[in-house]
């Protein structure tokens, strides 16, 4: 029976990985633990050996290729015990001439050729749109029976407590097989859809030294087929796949990742910034294409606005606002609610933003806000306090080994939080791009399943409404969540070295931190604050 091989996890907060070159070929014998491919992570590069001896089957997952953990990508098909070739002419009785062979060949190949055979189709599962989701509600089919697919192209969108999403096919294809239907709520991995499959054209006999594949994929640039030792600077073989499509010098795009290295962010946003004239699509004629173009996407309607509800009418809640609904009740009953509020002076701040978000914005391609600088302050406040970044497990205190930010974005539909992974080990200029990307997917929905769960601490942003603070409800299971409150100036009393006061206008913000108090206490709380709010009035990091 073949043993399935997997992307592995390379860490506790990698989700995927990018097969950077296949070591063996299929029809080839492996051992038990020899090495069969290579992958790339942000983190790590490295060989994957094989889980059983026996002959590589099929290779499911192409080099260059990104998948998720957990994503099959190849089979071994176990030897038979004992089992070893036997030569042609191992008996005499067995002896055959030249001729012989080659009419009975000829024969052979006439009178039975290649059955054809069903290649099965591959299933579209339900996703796992966060860790306490169990169920999500398929709310539009963005395909039909027949449609051709791309890889990555979204099929449908699905509908949680924590996500509205267009969910992308796993692999390029025909839609053959819809199982669910619009408006139902399923479980998790149920099969949702079916991409390809049916029957397979006979494939004529082809010579040994024919059937083997080549270990280059066309279409992927040879500089991509591995990653290359010693590289500077440093980048995986996703991003040096993206710079080589863009005609990209990785040199000029400072790296936000762990020692510098170039994250996907960091050329995505390199890429949105960049002048158009540097795309290579701008010297091709658009008049008159040399190949024929990739399958169009349909076009998408502008999201319609709801007709405002009647006095007096009844409208059910949509599954988002009652999942809502019910998790929030749920986090009340579960954490006694405590707030502590903060007044901030935040001038020094907005003097700085004031002075460089122009030549910030043309340096970066991103807009320079206020919080990166709040989600930074918070970071290092989270490093000094990390119980304020724990969470209850039964009757256990779990502290998180990364700062994991969620940001809370307000939708037309409802709410989301997307989080940021390992802001600890981001800079600034990190920081900033990666909330920039997540709050446009999560309007586009595009996020993915992983980017709305494993969140540590959150961030929620009700100033933008004009509000002073508020007191926002714990995100199970985290312990504490930041509101930040609007902007405004205030006359306050300023005391100087010699201990003489004046009254000064200054821009001030309010900062409000609900927390868990089962864990938190008041004064863990309030050093966390006095920390955070220092951070900020004292502000000296180079912002990139």
């Amino acid at each position: 029976m073949p043993i399935d091989v997997v992307m592995p996890q390379m860490g506790e907060s990698i989700t995927e990985g990018t097969l950077t070159r296949w070591l063996k070929k299929p029809g080839d014998t492996v051992a038990r633990d020899e090495p069969l491919f290579e992958i790339s992570t942000d983190k790590v590069d490295a060989e994957i050996p094989s889980p059983a001896a026996g002959v590589l089957g099929d290779v499911k997952v192409e080099e260059g290729a990104t998948v998720v953990v957990g994503t099959v990508v190849c089979a071994i098909n176990e030897a038979a015990a004992g089992a070893t070739p036997v030569p042609a002419s191992s008996s005499k009785e067995d002896t055959v001439t030249p001729a012989a062979v080659d009419t009975a060949a000829k024969d052979e190949a006439i009178a039975a050729p290649a059955p054809e055979t069903s290649t099965p189709g591959t299933e579209v599962l339900m996703p796992q749109m966060g860790e306490s989701i169990t169920e999500g509600t398929l709310t539009k089919w963005l395909k039909k029976i027949g449609d051709t697919v791309a890889r990555d192209e979204p099929i449908f969108e699905i509908s949680t407590d924590k996500v509205d999403a267009e969910i992308p096919s796993p692999i390029a294809g025909t839609l053959s097989e819809i199982r669910v239907q619009e408006g139902e709520t399923v479980t998790i991995n149920t099969v949702v859809a079916v991409i390809g499959g049916g029957a397979a054209a006979p494939k004529p006999a082809v010579a040994p030294a024919q059937q083997a594949p080549s270990t280059q994929p066309s279409g992927i640039p040879a500089a991509t087929a591995s990653a290359s030792v010693g590289e500077t600077p440093r980048s995986s073989p996703l991003v040096r796949k993206i710079a080589s499509e863009n005609n990209v010098d990785l040199k000029g795009i400072p790296g936000t990742g762990a020692s510098g290295r170039i994250t996907k962010q960091d050329i995505l946003g390199h890429l949105e910034g960049a002048p158009a004239a540097t795309a290579p699509a701008a010297t091709t004629p658009v008049a008159a294409p040399v190949t024929p173009p990739p399958p169009a996407t349909a076009a998408k309607p502008a999201p319609s606005t709801a007709a405002a509800p009647t006095p007096g009418e009844l409208v059910p809640l949509s599954k988002m606002r009652s999942i809502i609904a019910k998790r929030m009740v749920e986090s009340k009953a579960t954490s006694p609610h405590v707030h502590t509020v903060f007044k901030v002076d935040m001038t020094r701040i907005v003097k700085l933003r004031e002075k460089e978000k122009n030549k910030y914005e043309q340096r970066n391609g991103v807009k320079l806000t206020y919080m990166p600088f709040i989600t930074r302050a918070a970071v290092q406040a989270l490093r000094k306090h990390p119980i304020v970044n724990a969470s209850m497990q039964g009757e256990a205190i779990l502290y998180n080994k990364n700062i994991n930010i969620g940001i809370a974005v307000a939708l037309e539909w409802g709410l989301i939080v997307p989080v940021v992974k390992q802001t600890e080990e981001k800079s600034f200029l990190g920081i900033a791009r990666s909330i920039v990307d997540i709050a446009d997917r999560a309007r586009s929905k595009k996020l993915a399943p992983d980017e709305v769960a494993g969140g540590t601490f959150t961030l929620t942003n009700s100033g933008i409404f004009g509000e002073q603070f508020g007191t926002p409800i714990i995100a199970q299971p985290q312990s504490a969540i930041l509101g930040i409150g609007g902007l405004s100036k205030e006359a306050i009393v300023l005391t100087d070295k010699d201990g003489q006061d004046t009254i000064a206008v200054r821009t001030i913000q309010y900062f409000t931190l609900g927390f868990d108090h089962r864990i938190i206490d008041g004064a863990d709380a309030g050093k966390f604050m006095s920390d955070f709010k220092a951070y900020l009035e004292n502000w000296s990091e180079d912002i990139g």
